[in-house]
């Protein structure tokens, strides 16, 4: 029989199916790679887009921020200049008021008294004075609570000093206090 040697033919169907891997490794490594390029490319894409929004957004927020306290800015300004507009109101409804005030505390004024000072502490008046008697105070008092632009008036401090006038040596100087009676314009506001 003759003997045919097939280990050429062999080892070339070998090498040849060892070359095919080769390339078929080859070609899936290099497909591999080209979607791992690709999907590199298109995340860092996606990443910078994002990094690109957020960066716009910031921008867009730190706008807002400022536009927020300009806002803010202007209602405290709004909120200042409203609380003057109500202080003016109050003082132009009041202003009559002080004229009565006035007027009532010459009324009540009986003979021998004068005035020294009158100090007002939102509604709570002060009034100093002289007077030739301690009799002349308590008329004074009387005629306060008497009066319809007063409340409670109350007897502070009476001391008899010179009068410094100098007509009389024995005056007594006394401190009253009184509460000024709330309008109905204040009562509404």
């Amino acid at each position: 029989m003759p003997r045919i040697n097939l280990l050429p033919w062999r080892d070339e169907q070998r090498a040849q199916i060892r070359n095919q891997f080769y390339i078929s490794a080859g070609v899936a490594f290099g497909i591999a790679a080209l979607f791992t390029f690709l999907g590199s490319f298109t995340m860092s894409t996606i990443i910078d887009a994002q990094y690109a929004r957020n960066n716009l957004l910031e921008i867009e927020i730190k706008t807002l921020d400022q536009r927020i306290a300009e806002i803010l800015d202007l209602e405290k300004e709004k909120d200042r200049l409203v609380a003057r507009m109500k202080i003016i109101e109050q003082l132009q409804q009041s202003r009559p008021e002080i004229v009565h005030v006035f007027d009532e505390l010459v009324r009540a004024l009986p003979d021998g008294v004068y005035l020294i000072s009158v100090k007002q502490s939102g509604r709570r008046l002060e009034i100093k004075g002289m007077a030739e008697s301690n009799t002349r105070v308590s008329a004074f008092m009387r005629n306060l609570d008497k009066s319809e632009w007063f409340l409670n008036p109350d007897l502070e401090v009476v001391e008899v000093k010179d009068d410094r006038s100098g007509s009389n040596k024995n005056a007594s100087e006394f401190t009253v206090t009184a509460l000024q009676v709330v309008t109905n314009s204040e009562m509404d506001s």
